[in-house]
Formats: structure tokens, sequence, C-alpha cells
């Protein structure tokens, strides 16, 4: 008989599974169940972009692109990224076309990340980056950040937590689960903490087109920053691509050099017909993701108002598509609160500590679901409530 537990990697073993499937499994197995906790669009991919996939499939562009991706959707890419955050990248060889942002993440980590580094954290953040850190040998390190500040990270936690070890912060903005944003003033005091350092920035920069009230500003475009910068993004949330899996990375050459080789050997390519689709998103949708946004705002403003009535202390998100209240009026924990919920009401949520450590007392919601369907689950988190 074989010992599995012999065999299987200690690094992998160790990893917890994500908590976000957890709640989302047990809710797919509940009748009369609302799920408002996976991070994905409701709307479905703009006709367009469905269109041209199937015109590609049907012209027979069904092989390998390029390893990088096509040219053409390298091309619409960069042009997108000027005109949109005001950074010039050359997709020659500061562009990689990857199987969604997260590939994208764990090329960046994979690349520069040598056994003993660690790499900063910002927390609450989305799940992966410290499982990711660990596959590659890194060493993840919490930065905490707090309701009182608006989520957002501070150059005194990134000072603080430096070490000659550091290798790469990774910055999350707009933030999953929090819905923060870093406004341009927030990113300069966060260069200010890395002067002096060959600290490496990873911005995942998936949600930039989701702000409200205030546009996305991209790290990279400070200055002297581009050099030590790996934008990090996608498809998936702003074009409503999620099954697509089509992600992106700009950056330096010399780094994108790098991660080029693990992709070769890993992936070969991403989906084609998803990068044909993807160069009509960007050449010819952006009033869909307009569109999109301006629904998203609404579902958010109606949301934080009837939690907030309902009697929840509810941080104003202003980015992403997800509201995270805090559950410490009605003393319970995260997972006791998120669980009663979803025994007694049929509710699914997120408990903030799936997010890290700093996520406890607070719960995820997502609004990337219709109007109907929030209310119906409003009115079933306030019965909970009132029974509480």
């Amino acid at each position: 008989m074989i010992d599995y537990s012999k065999i299987i990697s200690k690094n992998v073993s160790d990893i917890k599974p994500s908590g976000i499937r957890k709640f989302f499994d047990l809710a797919a197995q509940m009748e009369d169940c609302i799920s408002l906790g996976v991070g994905e669009p409701d709307f479905s991919t703009p006709w367009n972009i469905r269109s041209e996939a199937i015109y590609s499939i049907e012209k027979g562009r069904t092989h390998y692109t390029a390893n990088s991706g096509l040219i053409e959707l390298r091309q619409e890419i960069c042009k997108y990224f000027l005109k949109r955050f005001n950074t010039e990248y050359n997709p020659d060889n500061e562009c990689i076309v990857t199987v969604g942002g997260s590939e994208a993440i764990d090329l960046t980590l994979r690349a520069i990340i040598s056994p003993g580094d660690e790499v900063l954290i910002p927390e609450p953040s989305f799940v992966c980056y410290s499982p990711i850190t660990t596959l590659s040998n890194g060493i993840p390190v919490s930065l905490k950040t707090t309701e009182e500040n608006e989520f957002r990270l501070t150059y005194d936690e990134v000072k603080k937590h430096i070490t000659p070890k550091t290798k790469a912060l990774i910055l999350s903005y707009p933030n999953n689960p929090t819905g923060a944003i870093m406004t341009k003033s927030d990113l300069e005091d966060i260069c200010r903490a890395l002067e002096g350092t060959d600290i490496i920035v990873i911005s995942d920069e998936i949600y930039a087109e989701l702000t409200y009230g205030e546009d996305h500003f991209s790290i990279s475009s400070l200055p002297n920053m581009k050099e030590r910068t790996i934008v990090v993004s996608g498809f998936s949330k702003a074009f409503a691509m999620t099954g697509w899996r089509l992600g992106y990375a700009l950056g330096p050459s010399e780094i994108l050099k790098q991660m080029l080789k693990i992709h070769q050997f890993a992936i070969m390519s991403a989906p084609t017909k998803s990068q044909y689709a993807a160069v009509e998103a960007l050449k010819n949708s952006y009033q869909d993701v307009i569109y999109m946004r301006d629904e998203y705002n609404m579902r958010r403003t109606m949301l934080v108002r009837r939690l907030r009535e309902i009697g929840f202390d509810c941080f104003e998100p202003k980015g992403a598509f997800y509201v995270f209240p805090s559950l410490k009026p009605f003393g319970m924990s995260s997972d006791e609160f998120c669980q009663r919920l979803l025994k007694e009401e049929k509710v699914a949520i997120i408990p903030g500590n799936a997010f890290g450590e700093s996520g406890e007392g607070f719960a995820r919601i997502s609004y990337a679901y219709s109007i109907k369907k929030l209310s119906a689950a409003l009115d079933r988190i306030e019965n909970f409530v009132n029974k509480l």
C-alpha cells in the first residue's frame, strides 16, 4: 500500500483549500440557496466578442499562436494601456498573453523568487497570492490594512516590513475582497517606501475598469516605477470573460523574458479563439464595459444602503464588485456568522478570514448579481439579523 503522504509535496499538502470554494460548494448542494459568494460577472460576454470567437473557429484559426500571444492582441493591449493608464509598453517584448490573470501572477513570482525570498502581501487580499508565493519557495509576509484607513496600504506598513530578504510587493487595487482603491497620492507614498531598494511591484489591476467616482491610477505610470513593476490584468472582470481564461502581464523585458520561458514549457500559448475574441473586445466593446460598470454602481449603492439599514457597519467600496461589511456588532466570528446565515436563511457569503487574518470580523458579499437576487438575499439577511 502506497503511503501518499510521503509522495505528495509538503509545499502543496500544507496549503489550505480556498475558503471561497468551500462556501460555494456548500451553497451548490442546498436547494433554494442564494449565493453571493463568487466573484464572477452575471453578464454574458458581449455578443460581438462571442461572434468573433465563432468566426475565428469557422475560419480554421485553431492552431497555436506565438508563445507570447497574437501580435495583434499584444498591440491592442499596449494601445489600451497607454490610452487608459498612461504607460507605454512594447508589444514585442514587454507583453505576454496568459491563461487568465492568475497565470500571470504565477509566472511573475516563479520568475523572480529564489528560496527564502519574502513577498509582501497586503491583507485582506485575493486568496491566491500567498499559496503561489509558497509554491514558488518564497515566504509570504502579511501587511495589515484596516477599515479605519479604508483598507488602503500605507507607507508605514510597507516600510516596517521591508527586510534584506524582501523581493516583491503585491498590490491588488481595486481590491478583492474589500472594494478599496489606492489614489495617486497613496501610491506615491508606497513609492517613497520602496526608495533605495530593488523590490519589484506586482500590480494586480484586474478590476481597473471597475471604479466608482474616481478613475484607476496605475503605479506603473509614476516616475521610475515602470522599470520595477509587473502589471497583471485580463479580460475576466471588465469584459465579462471569466470562462475565456485570458489575461496578460506587462513589464520590463528582462523579467518578461524569464516569465516567457516558464509559460513556454508549462502552457505553450493561451487559447487561440479567446485571443481573437479579446482583440475584438479591446477594439469595439468599451461601451459594454461602461454599461456594466454603471449597473454595478447601481447595485453597489443599493447594497451598501440596505446593509446599513439592517444594522451593519459597512465601508463604502469604491472599486471592484464587492462589499466588505463588519460583523463585529453581532458578536460572532466570520465563520460562525456565515455558516449560520447559510444554514438558517440559505444565503451564502464568504467569511472575511478566507482572505487573511485581518479579514476576521468581516464578510465579503459580491454584487455581481441582479438587483432581484440581491434584494431577495438582503431580505433573508435582514430576517437573520432580526432573529439574533
